[in-house]
Order: C-alpha cells, then structure tokens, then sequence
C-alpha cells in the first residue's frame, strides 16, 4: 500500500514539475513575441493569464487524483480518521489566518474615543 502510494506521490510531483516548466516556457514566448511586436502586449496579458489558469486546473486535477488514489486504499475507518485530521488541520490554519488578519488597536486611540 505504501509503494502505490509513494508512486501516486513521485507521479504527481513529476506532473506538477513538468506543467510548471513548461508554462514558464510558453511565458517565456509570449514575452518574446510580444517584444518582437507579434503579439500586443494585451493580448500576451490574456494569454498569460488563460496559460495560467489551465496550468492550475491541471494541478488541481492532479491533486484531485492523487487524492483519490490514496483514499481509495484506505478503510472506511482510516478515511473518516483521515477526514477528521484534515477538518482539524483546516480549522487550525483558519484560525491563524484570521488571527493575522486582526490590526492591533493602539491605546491612545481607544481613550481618544472614549472622551468624545
């Protein structure tokens, strides 16, 4: 079950690399046939941005199958255990986001108005 897995994983990071690679080369040739003036520089905008949207739908399609690949070897009892773990990993990374996002209030500008 680990050697699946552990291949599943190697697959995927060979896939992500490759995606990666080769949306930097294809942003490599817009910028140069947009300097070549072949291209307008809206236009390599737009198909910068639809390069790099397929590129992330490709990776989430990834993921999606490597994570399926993996829950599929479990028991039903080690994907609820494992479903539990991820809610608690989602819960905690969500906190430490909102607690980042919090500005600290000064003491000054809270006696300020309060004397109003």
């Amino acid at each position: 079950m680990v050697d699946i897995t552990e291949g599943i994983r190697k697959a995927f990071l060979a896939g992500v690399g490759a995606v990666a690679l080769g949306a930097e080369k294809t942003a490599e040739l817009v910028d140069s046939l947009v300097k070549k003036g072949e291209l307008t520089v809206e236009q390599g905008k737009d198909l910068n941005r639809e390069l790099t949207q397929k590129a992330k739908e490709t990776v989430d399609g990834a993921q999606d199958s490597v994570l399926r690949a993996r829950l599929s070897t479990m028991t039903p009892e080690e994907r609820a255990a494992f479903i539990d773990r991820a809610k608690e990993l989602a819960s905690d990374l969500d906190a430490k986001a909102s607690a980042a996002i919090k500005v600290p209030v000064e003491a000054d500008s809270v006696e300020d108005s309060t004397k109003e």
